[in-house]
């Protein structure tokens, strides 16, 4: 049954949650094209990028493509900027998302398609990186250690779906919230901009990762 603001202004957030994520998982689309992403979150992206202006924006885990999508039309309005796909498959993947000329789609693991990226980004190139694939621990402290040479100072590294037991009662457990604290543990080129959770609802707590040094 559908809940409507001024009726449920006492509702627990984490009941929100579940709503959002559910409408998430279940609806949400751009352009007609399925985007399992967190509206808030988007908007930050689109901050973040609109004041980058990345040469690359590399994402890591695709499933139907609305996202990365989103992300080249962001690149059109500005005139700027190339997405690289990268999953283990792309069979779910929109052909609007295969079409467009500002997107690459790389298959195959992410760590281990690594020189592929690296080809195709030039040397000292303004780089983002967004991931969101596996959400395992390992996997997701692979992919940090892996990409993170890519984004250069003042840059930023987003880790998607901290919110794996840490909001949500879903996905592995530990994921992707105790590899970022890892992370930072090992790496003092980068810190939690918790800055960018500005909107208070989001799937990336301590996602947002910017480099320092």
């Amino acid at each position: 049954m559908t809940q409507y603001m001024e009726d449920a202004l006492n509702l627990p957030i984490q009941n929100l949650l579940q709503m959002m994520q559910e409408r998430i998982v279940n609806k949400t689309t751009y352009f007609g094209v399925r985007a399992l992403k967190g509206p808030t979150d988007y908007w930050v992206y689109q901050e973040i990028i609109y004041e980058q202006k990345p040469d690359f924006i590399i994402e890591i885990g695709n499933r139907f493509g609305g996202s990365t999508l989103a992300l080249a039309h962001l690149c059109d309005l500005m005139g700027h900027g190339q997405v690289i796909g990268l999953d283990n498959t792309h069979e779910n993947i929109h052909p609007k998302v295969v079409e467009h000329p500002r997107i690459t789609l790389i298959e195959g693991d992410a760590c281990l398609s690594f020189e592929k990226v690296h080809k195709l980004v030039p040397q000292g190139a303004n780089v983002l990186v967004i991931e969101d694939s596996a959400h395992t621990f390992e996997n997701t402290l692979n992919v940090l250690n892996t990409f993170s040479p890519f984004v250069p100072k003042e840059g930023y590294f987003i880790v998607e779906d901290g919110i794996c037991h840490h909001g949500l009662d879903i996905g592995p457990n530990p994921g992707p919230y105790e590899a970022i604290e890892a992370f930072i543990n090992q790496n003092s080129h980068f810190e939690i901009d918790r800055e960018k959770e500005a909107f208070f609802i989001t799937w990336n707590p301590k996602g947002y990762l910017r480099r320092i040094a």
